[in-house]
């Protein structure tokens, strides 16, 4: 498996289009040649990472195409770890100056526009998005993707700044399990126990997790200033100290004016689970979210819980997943 997918690492040097270098040529013959795997979902596996075979040629490109600039920041996620609420939190925090938090009658965009569709997602392919439109954004850029950090360019981490944020793997694969039936109208191929074993085999959309975790994890440790590696349940616990974090590490920190008239806490409100997820632009309608993918955007929004795993796993299924990340982690100093 990992000869076939080094075998599709030289194939891609082949010359984009031409005309437009940020053009994604078609990759279709690559993917007939990767490991592929059914159940849940189906997937392919390309550099030891599992990623969804039509999506793929618009990934591949990104390592080579994607040019990081200095002012460049990138929220980064594996799936259903809370990408929504931290696209949102770093949007309005980056143009708080712009847009008041506080701002009624849809006076600012996340009242009328979709955290998803606010932040560009570097490997989502859809009109308006993808490499091409990327590089026209002006400076600086919010960027989001769910892309572990090998299939980055390398420049990433010494060029532009970098949030990870990670989540308990077990509230990971319940919000993903879910996703994934929403997508199919509550429908899912397998029971939640064989999703499971596939999860803890490390097959599911751009998994293994854990592996998805140690890269930024690392990085995080050797870069500090330029990866800032967060856990969901703290921001739970503390949404204003992480608010705080993000606009220091943004290089935008409150000033005492804005902390005395508590613009720290008017942006956890706008970007609360309970504030998006009652929008009405947020409740009805559909995202193009590339290749022939549409998604209810509330499906976005499902409970945002800490701990809701155990409304839906036995305490054995639980267990499986601790053993398999406590396994996996060993030695990193990442725990959960």
């Amino acid at each position: 498996m990992a000869q076939a997918a080094e075998s599709g690492k030289s194939d891609t040097k082949t010359p984009t289009s031409a005309g437009d270098e940020t053009q994604p040529k078609s990759y279709s013959d690559l993917v007939s040649t990767l490991p592929a795997r059914r159940g849940w979902v189906s997937l392919v596996q390309y550099q030891n990472y599992w990623l969804n075979p039509g999506r793929l040629q618009h990934i591949i490109p990104i390592k080579e195409l994607y040019k990081p600039r200095a002012d460049d920041i990138i929220v980064a996620t594996y799936l259903k770890c809370g990408t929504t609420w931290l696209k949102a939190l770093a949007f309005a925090i980056t143009t708080r100056h712009a847009f008041a938090a506080d701002a009624g009658d849809g006076g600012h965009p996340l009242l009328t526009v979709h955290p998803q569709e606010a932040v560009p997602h570097l490997e989502v392919h859809t009109p308006g998005q993808g490499l091409a439109n990327i590089e026209k954004l002006p400076s600086p850029r919010l960027l989001g993707t769910h892309l572990p950090l090998s299939l980055l360019p390398p420049a990433v981490v010494s060029t532009c700044r970098v949030v990870y944020l990670c989540r308990q793997p077990k509230d990971v694969f319940v919000s993903l399990w879910h996703f994934v039936k929403g997508m199919r109208g509550g429908r899912s191929p397998v029971e939640m126990d064989a999703a499971l074993s596939m999860f803890c085999e490390g097959v599911s959309p751009f998994g293994p997790v854990w592996e998805h975790y140690l890269e930024y994890w690392k990085e995080s440790l050797a870069r500090p200033e330029q990866v800032l590696f967060m856990r969901y349940e703290e921001m739970v616990s503390d949404p204003v100290r992480a608010v705080k974090t993000l606009a220091d590490f943004f290089a935008v920190p409150f000033t005492e004016e804005e902390e005395r008239a508590g613009v720290p806490e008017e942006i956890v409100r706008l970007c609360s689970f309970e504030t998006l997820s009652g929008m009405e632009n947020n409740r009805t309608g559909d995202l193009d979210c590339g290749d022939n993918t549409v998604i209810g955007k509330s499906t976005f929004f499902r409970k945002g819980k800490v701990g809701d795993w155990e409304n839906h796993m036995t305490k054995e299924m639980g267990k499986k997943v601790d053993d398999v990340f406590q396994d996996k982690l060993k030695g990193s100093g990442l725990v959960f």
